[in-house]
């Protein structure tokens, strides 16, 4: 089947499915597959369940013609999602990075969708499936569609951008994340700046924020770029911060000063895409981040910066540089493993824990096997190689009126510290 007229029967179809768990009445569901799942043994499932038609690619599973037979569903949900982006042919904001990619879009589109109906990536669905499922979550009436991308090796960010084919990008970062796929940080530099290669050479907008050196220099003498950062400063960081936006004060719910440069970059779009100044600034305001990201959480005289959606050693240094800096007293960190460092992570791992140790923090808690491992361990810190080590023993600190700082890895999930206290 070709791909046009598969999107005419996507277009009779109310949304995009490709789990029988979730199935929404009038759906396509794709029936992808897996190293441990064949997603063609569910489509009968997803017709019984209300899906109006199930794209499968093994003939066996056919009934009627509801079922579509293509070569490759994953292929197809790919392609289709091209072809869609092309048909609706509305501006498309496509951004990646190391660090601040989730909360970037999300002020982005807490910014833009003040004024136009924009559809963004949902949470941090920003692969070879999740790219395709925002945009085929776009339809006539969306007005701008905002693209997460991820990616832990090189060529995906390129792929990715074929897929998308944004007419406006940005990289948040060039950090310490994925060094294992990446080959290195040289290679995170590459990998990330498909975007911009991409980008340009189909004579389309990159965005830079003036005091990134490195990403100033990738794009080189490239003319279509916008370079801002010039019209905001920030104020404070104690514990929110509040940023000095064309001489009005924009207080946010955002801990940390390493968000001022995605909150400048929400601004940037912002002003692009002629949202007005008030619009802004009360988007700005108003969003308040969740998912483990950068919370603010009270709790039982506690004050818990909870940060345990993921880590690298660039947002990690980031975190404990931010912690350090605030006025609090009775300052701990919990800090958790950094995954996919390959073989530096005895080093990175090591490296952040002389860091953290040099802060002069209340204490600092370790957990898990590769700050476990590190060959050198300050006497006055805890290092627990797994977590339920570290709850057997988190008794006994006998923490009182505290202030947390709690960071890892995803896989970590160090928000499970929030039962302890």
């Amino acid at each position: 089947m070709t791909i046009d007229t598969l999107h005419t029967y996507y277009l009779k179809c109310e949304s995009v499915c490709t789990d029988t768990r979730n199935i929404n009445k009038n759906c396509m569901f794709f029936a992808l597959k897996g190293g441990n799942f064949n997603g063609n043994k569910f489509a009968k499932d997803a017709i019984k369940q209300g899906a109006l038609f199930v794209i499968i690619d093994d003939p066996k599973y056919k009934i009627n013609d509801q079922y579509i037979i293509v070569d490759d569903v994953l292929i197809a949900l790919q392609q289709l999602a091209s072809f869609h982006r092309k048909y609706l042919n509305i501006p498309i904001i496509s951004l990646t990075g190391s660090n601040g990619k989730t909360t970037t879009k999300e002020l982005i589109n807490a910014v833009l969708s003040s004024t136009y109906k924009t559809i963004a990536t949902k949470g941090n669905l920003n692969n070879h499936i999740g790219v395709p499922l925002t945009l085929l979550d776009m339809d006539d009436t969306t007005e701008i569609g905002i693209v997460e991308m991820g990616a832990n090796h090189k060529q995906e960010i390129e792929f990715l951008s074929t897929i998308a084919l944004p007419d406006f990008g940005l990289i948040t970062n060039f950090g310490k994340a994925h060094l294992e796929g990446f080959g290195g940080f040289e290679g995170v530099i590459k990998g990330k700046s498909e975007l911009y290669e991409h980008l340009k050479s189909r004579k389309k907008t990159i965005f830079i924020n003036q005091n990134d050196a490195l990403q100033l220099k990738q794009v080189g003498e490239y003319n279509q770029v916008k370079i801002f950062g010039s019209k905001t400063a920030l104020l404070d960081h104690q514990p929110f911060i509040a940023i000095n936006y064309n001489d009005q004060v924009i207080k946010t719910n955002l801990t940390g000063s390493y968000n001022y440069n995605n909150v400048s970059t929400a601004i940037a779009l912002g002003e692009h895409f002629k949202v007005s100044t008030n619009a802004i600034i009360k988007a700005l305001e108003n969003y308040t981040p969740n998912n483990n990201r950068s919370q603010i959480i009270n709790q039982k005289g506690h004050k818990i910066i909870l940060d345990a959606y993921n880590a690298n050693p660039s947002s990690m240094i980031a975190a404990l540089s931010n912690f350090k800096q605030l006025h609090d007293l009775n300052k701990v960190a919990i800090l958790g493993d950094m995954f996919e460092l390959g073989e530096t992570a005895q080093t990175e791992h090591q490296h952040i824990s002389d860091y953290a140790n040099n802060l002069n923090l209340q204490h600092v808690i370790f957990v898990g096997e590769n700050f476990y491992d590190i060959t050198s361990k300050n006497e006055d810190s805890s290092y627990f190689k797994t977590y339920d080590d570290f709850k057997d023993s988190f008794v006994s600190y006998n923490f009182n009126h505290q202030s947390f700082l709690i960071k890892g890895s995803r896989g970590m999930a160090l928000e499970r510290v929030l039962d302890l206290i």
